[in-house]
């Protein structure tokens, strides 16, 4: 099983691949981030997000994908140009014929550190202690894309066991 976690944006997204070893324990592949911020118009940083995510996929041909849902956003224009980063992001995803599972920032700030409203220093060194990593992931948008796949592998684990519902 390899995880696609994404931490969607329009000029930034993050990207975090995690698959499981035969012990049970997470273990990092790889992570970063498609910026876009070079690029001038959203019709072209959508088209850039899509086209850079394929590669992401094709290079590390994840089994399944998980990202952030939008639950809560003071500022409109932010949530409209987030909102399409994960239209094209689902797209792609679907092409790709990858379960897409849908976690809000609570759901991943509980999964990770037991406790919903952690602040993002306390998930970013969960990340690092879970992953083995020597520092924090950095940038933050690749961190939060780190903590989204742990939380969905932690939903696939639980499913596997108990056989309730299913993550996807």
């Amino acid at each position: 099983m390899l995880v696609l976690g994404i931490d969607p944006g329009i000029a930034i997204t993050g990207y975090g691949l995690i698959t499981v070893d035969p012990a049970g324990s997470p273990a990092l592949v790889a992570f970063g981030v498609i910026d876009s911020t070079a690029v001038r118009t959203t019709s072209s940083r959508l088209l850039f997000l899509y086209k850079q995510l394929h590669e992401i996929i094709a290079e590390h041909k994840p089994t399944h994908a998980a990202m952030e849902k939008i639950f809560f956003q003071k500022n409109l224009k932010t949530v409209s140009a987030v909102s399409e980063a994960r239209g094209v992001i689902t797209l792609c995803l679907e092409e790709e014929q990858l379960p897409i599972a849908e976690y809000t920032p609570n759901e991943v700030k509980l999964s990770v550190t037991s406790y919903g409203n952690a602040r993002k220093p306390q998930v970013q060194e969960m990340v690092r202690v879970l992953l083995g990593m020597n520092a924090i992931p950095k940038p933050d948008d690749a961190a939060d894309a780190l903590a989204i796949a742990l939380c969905h592998i932690g939903y696939l684990n639980y499913y596997s066991r108990t056989g309730e519902g299913s993550a996807a």
